[in-house]
């Protein structure tokens, strides 16, 4: 599948009945930010999944690209997140739009609290976590927000959002690759209705150099990026592999031409060993 013009990534049905894309393209300030490659990614490569955040500051270039692609607003799923410094109501309500504006978009599909930390002095995480939230319930009841979830989350951030506010996150996004297996968490979503998205799927390329996925990737005949990233589309997770490369973007769609072995499957499950390649929420209050 060396093009994938006329096709598009299959897709995860959420809570609230919208279907995300089960595969898109991340943005990170790690690496900085190439409008070629998510211009490749969305034009040449079928993918329709854009994730991104305040925090990154790339949303004018993300912009031009959303422009410049070709494809219709509504067969785009454009991501972006609230940065802890922006929570509580109001400012909360200010922030989302001007992130739209920047985006020169009027609604996102998905706007997500990024972090459980509010990293504001003096005040309850807790309670600004919940004045955010009560904001992003406020836009999704608009229209503004097709759907509204959270980032590095933990169980106990979920628990006490359940109780202090009325919509159940649709999504939560946390760190996820052979060495990161969060199931626990994984499975408090499941049962709460709650899609599980992964970030940094390739460990940051660390995963890419480890013998097991380096031996399944030759039985394939795929690369060891495509064996990590078909590892978390067959666990059923939404997968954001952020390149810089229109090489490596193309090379990262191309996971649907093939499924792994549950032995090969279970091989890579047992590489969990809890290192983080980001940021590590536990023992945020």
């Amino acid at each position: 599948m060396s093009s994938a013009q006329g096709w598009t990534s299959p897709t995860v049905t959420l809570s609230n009945g919208m279907q995300m894309p089960i595969l898109g393209i991340g943005t990170s300030q790690i690496g900085g930010f190439s409008q070629d490659a998510v211009l490749h990614a969305l034009r040449d490569c079928g993918i329709r999944l854009t994730d991104t955040s305040k925090y990154n500051g790339f949303e004018a270039q993300l912009a031009e690209a959303i422009r410049d692609c070709g494809i219709a607003r509504g067969h785009l799923w454009l991501t972006n997140k609230l940065w802890p410094e922006d929570y509580g109501y109001e400012t909360a309500l200010s922030a989302f739009h001007k992130s739209c504006s920047h985006m020169g978009v009027k609604y996102l599909d998905l706007y997500m609290l990024h972090w459980p930390d509010s990293m504001q002095p003096g005040h309850s995480n807790r309670q600004l976590r919940a004045e955010a939230w009560r904001a992003l319930e406020d836009l999704y009841e608009e229209g503004l927000c097709r759907s509204i979830g959270v980032s590095n989350f933990m169980v106990h951030h979920l628990e006490q959002l359940k109780q202090d506010c009325t919509v159940v996150p649709h999504v939560n996004q946390v760190e996820y690759h052979p060495f990161q297996q969060p199931n626990e968490l994984i499975e408090y979503c499941r049962h709460e209705g709650i899609t599980f998205q992964g970030y940094c799927p390739l460990a940051k390329g660390q995963a890419l150099n480890n013998p097991t996925i380096i031996q399944v990737a030759q039985k394939y005949g795929h690369t060891p990026a495509q064996i990590c990233i078909r590892w978390s589309i067959q666990n059923e997770v939404i997968t954001i592999p952020k390149s810089t490369k229109r090489e490596r973007v193309a090379e990262n769609c191309q996971v649907f031409d093939f499924q792994l072995d549950e032995e090969d499957m279970e091989a890579i499950n047992k590489l969990h060993d809890g290192r983080h390649v980001a940021w590590d929420p536990t023992h945020v209050e």
